[in-house]
């Protein structure tokens, strides 16, 4: 049961909007906008989860909770200081490879306004670098940021914990969507894609859609969220790695583009509950969906909060398969996005 469309002009703007853990203010209001007329009732808690709520027509004794979360935040850093020189130092949100992290544009976010930044860290240019010194990995502690100001500017219009985001703009190449917050806005964005095509249909259970702040610290948006639900059923949705591409061997590549939605076995925050687990993967081959069974060492997902909520959940992760997770190329495969939306539509509808 293919779905006739995907918005992905949708997707590309919600990776391109900023929001670092505890700032996804951004997120959250677009979602608001695209969230009208698709939930019975809309509602941010305290921490600022966005929970959508789609109520069932069966009765009241029969139905089960469902929740489904995606995170909307993505890595990135606070401003931890601002030197005399005008240079900012940053704290990181979220886990970085510095590797990636050379020569980047980044944006802060001011209360006055959006400031263009250069991201580098304290080493010499190649030119005068011993060899030793070309091959040091620094730390994130050593990179800071280039705003062009002096000190006396830079300190009037940035203040600590101001907000600062990778630069770059999403983009299709072949069947790929590239772009810097792939991570999670794929999954916020198969999340949405599937409250549109339920539009006008009955629910035999209750949902409760959630849009997730602060996973990239520690899960912490769908903690609270999983206590307020109080779900009998949790689906967490989320990236996972697609080592499949140069370098990397079959053992290894955890998923691989393009052979559909990743159904999570096990990562470090969760082991998915084992029926939920072929009851996904049936529902996929009876319907014709494509899917693949996935354990990933390291990484968790909302779907490890909401599992050891209260007295706990059977829960579950779809994953969306991603080629350089953690850079400002994250790229995932229109194919496995239609995969996931189509196998969350089979289980929900």
């Amino acid at each position: 049961m293919p779905t006739t469309d995907l918005r992905l002009d949708v997707l590309m703007q919600l990776s391109d909007l900023p929001g670092v853990p505890g700032q996804e203010d951004a997120v959250r209001d677009f979602l608001l906008g695209e969230l009208e007329g698709l939930a019975d009732e809309v509602r941010v808690d305290a921490l600022g989860n966005v929970i959508a709520y789609r109520a069932a027509a069966g009765e009241a004794q029969d139905r089960q909770r469902v929740m489904v979360s995606a995170h909307m935040d993505e890595i990135g850093f606070l401003v931890r200081f601002v030197d005399d020189k005008g240079f900012l130092r940053v704290q990181a949100l979220g886990g970085f490879d510095t590797r990636n992290l050379f020569a980047r544009n980044v944006t802060v976010h001011t209360r006055g306004g959006k400031l263009s930044g250069i991201l580098q860290p304290g080493t010499k240019p190649v030119h005068v670098a011993s060899a030793e010194e070309r091959k040091k990995i620094p730390e994130v502690r050593e990179f800071f940021i280039d705003l062009g100001l002096d000190g006396e500017e830079a300190k009037r219009q940035v203040r600590i914990g101001d907000m600062v985001t990778l630069e770059q703009n999403a983009r299709q190449v072949g069947k790929l969507i590239t772009g810097k917050a792939m991570d999670d806005r794929a999954s916020v964005f198969m999340l949405l894609e599937v409250l549109r095509h339920l539009k006008g249909q009955t629910l035999k259970h209750d949902l409760y859609a959630v849009f997730s702040v602060q996973e990239e610290v520690g899960l912490r948006g769908a903690i609270t969220a999983a206590y307020g639900v109080e779900p009998t059923i949790g689906i967490g949705l989320d990236v996972t790695l697609a080592i499949d591409g140069v370098g990397g061997s079959p053992e290894d590549a955890v998923t691989r583009l393009g052979d559909g939605i990743g159904i999570k076995v096990f990562d470090s925050s969760m082991i998915s509950t084992r029926w939920l687990v072929d009851e996904f993967y049936d529902l996929a081959e009876a319907r014709g969906i494509k899917a693949q069974l996935e354990v990933l060492s390291m990484g968790g997902t909302d779907g490890g909060a909401i599992q050891r909520s209260r007295a706990g959940v059977p829960t579950l992760t779809l994953s969306i398969p991603t080629r350089y997770i953690h850079t400002i190329v994250e790229s995932v495969h229109e194919h496995d996005v239609r995969a996931g939306v189509d196998l969350l539509l089979a289980y929900l509808a």
